[in-house]
């Protein structure tokens, strides 16, 4: 069963801390002219000691339940999708209820990377379908900053830190949400990883080193070519599950700063992405995170 959504109030938080490509030309071997070339990419917000996800979450909640007129004891469930959280256990929703001064809600964590806000709004339509008077707080929040090696100039560049969050329910006022379509392959989840510390890259005995595997590494090039054959597909078929096609469409949001990977797609029709939503993993995260 597919139901509509509503999305009553919407939030965002960014940390204070701004770093440029002039900044990073004095950290990694890299230039302005080339990050701009290949991401489109200008400046990132990235967070400062004593900063966490929870505190960028919470900065999102609190926005989006000012847009909503809701307070935080009308909350029934919290959802933050996020790779970056503050400790393994507990949940980073779970540290999200206690700042925002709630008790008892259902809440949790999942783990979808770039996708992890759209993986949100599904598990927030489920919720729905199930208890149609439920208040969902979905967020994306991340410090990608924390698990990135700026040593290596094909991935420091890119990533930023931020947070998105949104009230979903049955009823009220806001726009819609009339269908997610998710998919994955797990053939090609070595293409982008983040081991150390988990099951199969665990450290054995207090003061071992901190290894390469324990920050972001990416296969850029192969990633982009599926990203283009992906976005693609879904795109094509989510229409066809509505009874619409792409000339129907007045905007494209491609999470990807340049949109070159939703030109093959677009081009075709009359369609033409207005807004780009740069590549930084929320991205599970639902806002810029790193400006073009």
């Amino acid at each position: 069963m597919s139901i509509e959504i509503v999305l009553r109030g919407l939030g965002r938080h960014v940390p204070e801390k701004v770093l440029s490509n002039s900044d990073l030309e004095t950290i990694v071997e890299t230039s302005d002219e080339w990050i701009t070339t290949r991401t489109g990419i200008k400046t990132r917000h990235v967070v400062s000691e004593g900063e966490y996800t929870s505190d960028l979450a919470v900065g999102a909640a609190e926005m989006a339940l000012k847009n909503a007129g809701m307070d935080a004891e009308e909350l029934t469930h919290i959802v933050v999708a996020t790779f970056t959280p503050d400790a393994m256990v507990p949940s980073c929703a779970c540290i999200v209820e206690e700042k925002l001064g709630i008790k008892g809600r259902a809440v949790y964590d999942i783990a979808a990377a770039c996708s992890g806000f759209l993986y949100g709004l599904e598990n927030a339509r489920a919720i729905l379908a199930l208890h149609p008077e439920a208040r969902v707080l979905v967020i994306g929040a991340e410090t990608c900053t924390r698990r990135t090696n700026f040593d290596d100039r094909t991935t420091c560049v890119l990533f930023g830190d931020g947070a998105g969050a949104a009230i979903v329910t049955r009823d009220g006022d806001g726009p819609k949400i009339r269908d997610v379509k998710l998919s994955s392959d797990g053939s090609l989840s070595k293409l982008l990883t983040v081991k150390g510390g988990g099951s199969s890259s665990s450290y054995e005995k207090v003061g071992d080193p901190i290894r390469e595997d324990y920050f972001i590494q990416m296969e850029g090039r192969e990633i982009f070519k599926h990203a283009v054959r992906s976005m693609t597909t879904v795109c094509n078929q989510i229409l066809a599950d509505n009874d619409m096609t792409r000339d129907q469409l007045n905007v494209l949001i491609p999470h990807q700063p340049t949109g070159a990977s939703s030109t093959p797609w677009a081009a075709s029709s009359t369609c033409r992405p207005k807004r780009y939503f740069p590549m930084s993993s929320a991205t599970a995260t639902p806002l810029p995170q790193a400006s073009p």
